[in-house]
């Protein structure tokens, strides 16, 4: 059995709308990659912005036929990339996401949702 003292969490699990279209892109290793903006809202919060990576999709075209206003459930591990600038070194921190899922998608999304919270209990015992 895991002890919290000797295992590291990294859930995210992030509800939202679309700021912007999707936007796919062929990295130079060879992988792809589709970024994704998603905006936050809740009562007597700030309204926050959410970068959002997806690597390698298995369902490309479902993800890019997302437009923006379109509310989406998204679950992954928060991430900080650094890279290469002009400047020196830039860093960039996002959600690495492993699923997408439209919230209309009720059953896909309640479903996606209690497997991610059931691993995490079980690394909280």
């Amino acid at each position: 059995m895991s002890t919290v003292e000797n295992i590291g969490v990294n859930v995210v699990i992030v509800r939202g709308s679309l700021s912007s279209e999707p936007v796919a892109r062929d990295l130079n290793s060879g992988s792809s990659v589709i970024g994704l903006e998603v905006t936050t809202r809740h009562e007597d919060e700030p309204t926050r912005s959410v970068p959002v990576s997806i690597f390698d999709p298995a369902k490309p075209d479902e993800i890019l036929a997302l437009t923006t206003g379109d509310e989406v459930v998204v679950i992954g591990a928060v991430s900080r990339r650094f890279f290469k600038t002009a400047g020196g070194t830039g860093s960039r921190t996002e959600v690495v996401a492993t699923d997408v899922v439209p919230t209309r998608q009720k059953a896909k999304v309640k479903k996606l949702v209690t497997r991610h919270l059931e691993r995490l209990g079980s690394a909280l015992e």
